[in-house]
């Protein structure tokens, strides 16, 4: 399968001010997540947290909100500025020779940088692989702490959709996601596709 900047495309329901990115989480999390519109002190900002813009990856990674820790899936609408940084201080979880300078200049990004980036086969509506690839977005530190006290507007539950998807298969269902248009130094940075 290839894993080109073609191929690599972010692909996200967002409208001029949000993207909507998903995860899936325990129901002592993502109700009262839910409910408040921000995470509740149960939320680990200390570790790692990923955040993905693709619905069905969400379902694939969290065996549609069926996995265990992951039976609850929220949609969460965040700010573009928010997710603009994150990808401004991205970088690549894998070394890419035609995206860092040398191996040793990306091992010292990776520890620097708040945030990685992993490009995964995205998923039709049985979770088979397809051509092209999702991103997940992987926050830690400083971005972690952003993402939750800054980034959020609004929280959803989506976990019924997830079980309709799941049972209907109809690509009615799906959260439009279109072309989420970065600079051409994010894409670069990235080893993505501007739009």
């Amino acid at each position: 399968m290839p894993n080109t900047p073609s191929t690599r495309r972010i692909r996200a329901a967002h409208t001029a001010a949000t993207i909507t990115v998903y995860q899936a989480f325990p129901p002592a999390i993502a109700g009262p997540a839910a409910a408040e519109g921000r995470f509740p002190a149960a939320f680990e900002r200390d570790r790692m947290t990923w955040i993905k813009p693709s619905f069905l990856w969400t379902m694939h990674r969290s065996d549609w909100g069926r996995g265990a820790g992951q039976e609850r899936v929220l949609a969460l609408e965040i700010s573009r500025e928010g997710f603009d940084w994150a990808l401004e201080r991205a970088v690549l979880s894998a070394y890419t020779g035609r995206v860092h300078e040398s191996r040793a200049a990306w091992k010292r990004e990776l520890r620097q940088s708040p945030v990685r980036v992993q490009w995964d086969p995205d998923r039709d509506l049985r979770l088979q692989p397809l051509d092209h690839r999702a991103i997940q977005v992987g926050l830690r530190g400083e971005a972690v702490r952003r993402y939750a006290d800054e980034w959020i507007r609004r929280i959803t539950d989506v976990t019924a959709l997830a079980e309709r998807v799941r049972l209907e298969r109809d690509p009615a269902l799906l959260p439009a996601e279109g072309p989420y248009p970065t600079s051409a130094a994010v894409a670069a940075r990235l080893g993505a596709a501007t739009a």
